[in-house]
C-alpha cells in the first residue's frame, strides 16, 4: 500500500522521437536509486536502456511499447510511463495519457517544437493532462532554450515560463540558475550525483534578475497573495511554488526546466518540480458512466475506502500469460479478491498482483487509489473497467485512431501459417490500432496499422517471437466491372440426355444503370414477360442465374455492378423446363452478351482529407497530383491548411510515408470510400493482361 495519496505522482514522459525521453527516464531511475548503473539507448555495452526491454527496441534505438516503472524521490512515490515518440505508435501514448495525472513534455534544445511534440500536446489537451516542460540536450551544438520556450508559446499556444537559466551552453553547459531561490546549481561527480549550490556567476546576475521579474509577473496571475507580496517586496519561495502549482494544474501555465539528461545535468531539479507542481490523484477529477442508471455521468472519487473502480489500459502477452495493466481510480485491490469486468459481466479472481519495473515484476499484496499495477491471467480487452461488484460503472475509454495503411501477408509454409494465426490474435488484442483479417474477395490476409514502421515492427516481431516468416505485398484493390452499352440478347439452353432433358429460352436486353437512378445502383432485374411465355414460377430462377453470373466478371474476375437486365420474352417446355434449366439459360445469356456490352473496369475512389501547416500546402497538393488525385477544395485557418480530394485507392499505398517526408511529419490525413469510377484505358489494358496470364485458357 502506498499510504498518503497526496504523495503519489503518476507521470508520463512524452516527446517527439529522439528527444531523449528514454535517456531521461534512465537518469530518473538512477538518481532515485531504482537502478545502480546507467545504460544508454544505443550504448556500446549492448545492454540498452532499462525501459527499452524489447530486443527490437534496443536494436533500433527507439521505443515501441510504452513501459511502466516506479520509484521514490524523497517521501513521494512516482509511477512513470515512458512512451514512444514515433507517430506510428500513437496508441501507446494515447493509452498512457488516458491514465496519467501529469506529464513531462521533453523538447530537444536544438530542434525545439517538432511535429510529434504537436501530436503529444494535442493528446495531453484531449485528456486534460497538466504538464511541465524539460528542454533537453543543452550540451548539443546550436542549443537555444529561449528559442524553444518561444516555440512552446507560438506553436503550441502554451503560457511557457522558464524557471531556470542555463549556465553556459553547448560544450560549456555546466548547470542551471534556479530563478526562485536565485542560486546557481552545478551537477558534479562522474554521474552528476553531487549537487553543488553556489552564488550566481557575476556575468549572469543582471540576466537572472530580469528573468526572475518575467517569471514572477507570469506566475503572480495565479495567486493574489503573491501579487500583493510582489508589490510589498515580501516574496517567499513557498508563495511562488503555490502559484506555479495553481497555474500548472489549471493548464494555464507550463513551467520550463533545463538540462542535458545524457550529460547528467538538470534531472534532480526536474524531479523536485514533478513533486511540487504536477498533480496527485486527488487533484484530478475523474468521471465514469453509471451502467445501472442509463449511462449517467458520475464522478469517481480518489478514496481508497470506496468501492473499487479500475481501468485496464494496456495488455501484454508474456511467457507467463496475459499481463493486464490497471490504473486504480477508486477503492483498493487485494490479492485473492474477486473483481468484475463491467463490459463482459464476468467475475475473475486476483491471483497475482504485481508492480512493474520495465519487464521486471515485484509481487505485492494490495494496491489502492492512484496506483498503477498489473494482474496476471485475466481475460479482458484494452479499455475494460473492473469493479468489486458494488458498482456498475465504466470509465470512458481512450480515443483510438483508425488505421491508415494495409499490407497483405502470406506465410511461407504450414508451420508459419499456424504461428501466424497465434501472433495476429495476440497483436490485435494488445494493440487497438492494429487490425488483421481475411479479404473475402482476394482471400489474402490483410494487416492494417498506423504506418509502415508500425506494420514493419509487427512483421519483424512475428519472425522473432513466433518463428513465423511471412511474405508481404500491397493488398489487392477491390476493383469492380460494369457495362457501358445497351445490348439485346436471346439465348436457348437445350440439353438432351436420355429421359427428360433441359430446356429454357430467355430474351430481353441489358443496359448500364443511369447515374442518379433511384433504384438499386448495383443490379436491377425487371420482368416484362407478357402472355406467360416463361411461367411465373421460373422467373426467380432466371434472376438467380443472372445474379450468380455477376459475382465474377469476365474481364478481370471481379464482381459486376451498375447493370440492369430486362426480361421480355422466352420459351418453356412442358416436360424439359425446370428451375435449373432457366438458371443455366440466364448464365449462358450473360456469357453471350457481356463482351458485346463494352465492359469496363471500375476502381474504388477514396475521399481524402489532408491537414497540415499552411507552409506545406504546395507539398500536400503535389502528393495528391502524383497519385491521379483530383482536388475538390482547400481551406486555410490559423496557419493550417486542409485539402479535400478524391484519389484512387490503388495509388494510396505508401502515402503515409510520402506525406510525412514531404511535410516533415507535420501533416495528417484521413481517408474513406467515396465511389467507383472507370480506370484509365492504359490501366485497364494492364489489368486485363495480368488477369489473362493468371487463368488457364479453359476457364474462359
Amino acid at each position: 500500500m502506498l499510504g498518503d495519496i497526496t504523495k503519489v505522482r503518476n507521470i508520463g514522459i512524452s516527446a517527439h522521437i529522439d528527444s531523449g525521453k528514454t535517456t531521461l527516464t534512465e537518469r530518473i531511475l538512477y538518481y532515485t536509486g531504482r537502478i545502480h548503473a546507467i545504460h544508454e539507448v544505443r550504448g556500446k555495452d549492448e545492454v540498452g536502456a532499462t525501459m527499452d526491454s524489447m530486443e527490437l527496441e534496443r536494436e533500433r534505438g527507439i521505443t515501441i511499447a510504452s513501459a511502466a516503472t516506479h520509484c521514490r524521490w524523497g517521501d513521494h512515490h512516482i509511477n512513470i510511463i515512458d512512451t514512444p515518440g514515433h507517430v506510428d505508435f500513437t496508441i501507446e501514448v494515447e493509452r498512457a495519457l488516458r491514465v496519467l495525472d501529469g506529464a513531462v513534455l521533453v523538447l530537444c534544445g536544438v530542434a525545439g517544437v517538432q511535429s510529434q511534440s504537436m501530436t503529444v500536446d494535442r493528446q495531453m489537451k484531449r485528456y486534460k493532462v497538466p504538464r511541465c516542460a524539460f528542454i533537453n540536450k543543452l550540451d548539443r551544438s546550436g542549443a537555444d532554450p529561449a528559442k524553444v520556450t518561444q516555440g512552446l508559446c507560438e506553436k503550441l499556444g502554451h503560457n511557457a515560463i522558464m524557471m531556470q537559466l542555463p549556465i553556459g551552453l553547448e560544450a560549456d553547459f555546466q548547470g542551471v540558475v534556479d530563478l526562485i531561490r536565485m542560486k546557481a546549481i552545478y551537477f558534479e561527480g562522474e554521474k552528476g550525483d553531487d549537487i553543488v549550490e553556489k552564488a550566481i556567476p557575476e556575468n549572469m546576475q543582471d540576466a537572472a534578475e530580469i528573468a526572475r521579474e518575467t517569471m514572477l509577473d507570469a506566475v503572480s496571475m495565479f495567486s493574489d497573495e503573491l501579487m500583493e507580496a510582489i508589490l510589498e517586496e515580501n516574496v517567499n519561495e513557498e508563495m511562488i511554488h503555490e502559484a506555479v502549482r495553481a497555474g500548472t494544474l489549471s493548464m494555464n501555465l507550463t513551467p520550463v526546466f533545463l538540462g542535458s539528461a545524457y550529460k547528467n545535468k538538470g534531472v534532480q531539479p526536474l524531479l523536485d518540480a514533478v513533486l511540487r507542481y504536477l498533480p496527485c490523484p486527488l487533484d484530478i477529477k475523474n468521471t465514469g458512466v453509471d451502467l445501472s442508471n442509463d449511462e449517467a455521468e458520475i464522478e469517481i472519487l480518489s478514496d481508497p475506502e470506496l468501492p473499487l473502480v479500475a481501468l485496464a489500459f494496456k495488455l501484454e502477452d508474456t511467457r507467463y500469460g496475459q499481463l493486464t495493466y490497471l490504473r486504480i481510480y477508486q477503492g483498493t485491490i487485494t490479492k485473492g479478491d474477486n473483481i468484475f469486468n463491467s463490459r463482459s459481466k464476468k467475475k475473475v479472481k486476483v491471483g497475482r498482483l504485481i508492480r512493474m519495473h520495465s519487464d521486471d515484476m515485484e509481487d505485492i499484496k494490495s494496491a489502492s487509489t492512484g496506483d498503477i499495477v498489473a494482474l496476471f491471467g485475466i481475460d479482458c480487452a484494452s479499455g475494460d473497467t473492473f469493479t468489486d461488484g458494488k458498482l456498475e460503472v465504466a470509465m470512458s475509454s481512450m480515443h483510438v485512431p483508425d488505421p491508415v495503411i494495409s499490407l497483405s501477408i502470406k506465410p511461407i509454409d504450414q508451420k508459419a501459417s499456424d504461428n501466424m494465426g497465434k501472433a495476429l490474435g495476440r497483436f490485435v488484442r494488445e494493440d487497438p490500432t492494429f487490425h488483421a483479417g481475411v479479404d473475402p474477395e482476394s482471400n489474402e490476409t490483410v494487416i492494417s496499422g498506423m504506418g509502415e514502421l508500425h506494420l514493419d515492427v509487427y512483421v519483424e516481431r512475428m519472425k522473432r517471437e513466433y518463428g513465423c516468416e511471412v511474405e508481404t505485398g500491397a493488398p489487392q484493390v477491390a476493383f469492380r466491372e460494369s457495362i457501358t452499352k445497351r445490348i439485346d440478347f436471346t439465348y436457348t439452353h437445350k440439353k438432351q440426355t436420355g429421359g427428360s432433358g433441359q430446356f429454357g429460352r430467355v430474351a430481353g436486353y441489358t443496359e448500364p444503370i443511369p447515374e442518379g437512378d433511384e433504384g438499386d445502383p448495383d443490379f436491377q432485374f425487371i420482368n416484362k414477360i407478357r402472355g406467360g411465355s416463361i411461367p411465373t414460377e421460373y422467373i426467380p430462377a432466371v434472376e438467380k442465374g443472372f445474379r450468380s453470373s455477376l459475382a465474377k466478371g469476365r474481364l478481370i474476375g471481379f464482381p459486376v455492378l451498375g447493370i440492369r437486365i430486362v426480361l421480355n420474352d422466352g420459351q418453356s417446355h412442358s416436360v424439359d423446363s425446370s428451375e435449373m434449366a432457366f438458371q443455366a439459360a440466364a448464365r449462358g445469356a450473360f456469357r453471350d452478351f457481356y463482351a458485346k456490352a463494352r465492359p469496363q473496369i471500375l476502381e474504388p475512389i477514396m475521399k481524402l482529407e489532408v491537414e497540415g501547416p499552411g507552409e506545406f500546402q504546395g507539398a500536400i497538393l503535389k502528393t495528391i497530383m502524383q497519385r491521379r488525385g483530383q482536388v475538390i477544395g482547400s481551406t486555410e485557418e490559423d496557419g493550417f491548411t486542409r485539402v479535400e480530394a478524391e484519389v484512387p485507392l490503388s495509388e494510396m499505398f505508401g502515402y503515409a510515408t510520402d506525406l510525412r517526408s514531404m511535410t516533415q511529419g507535420k501533416a495528417e490525413f484521413t481517408m474513406e470510400f467515396a465511389k467507383y469510377a472507370p480506370v484509365p484505358a492504359e490501366v485497364q489494358k494492364e489489368l486485363k493482361e495480368k488477369y489473362k496470364s493468371k487463368i488457364p485458357d479453359d476457364d474462359e
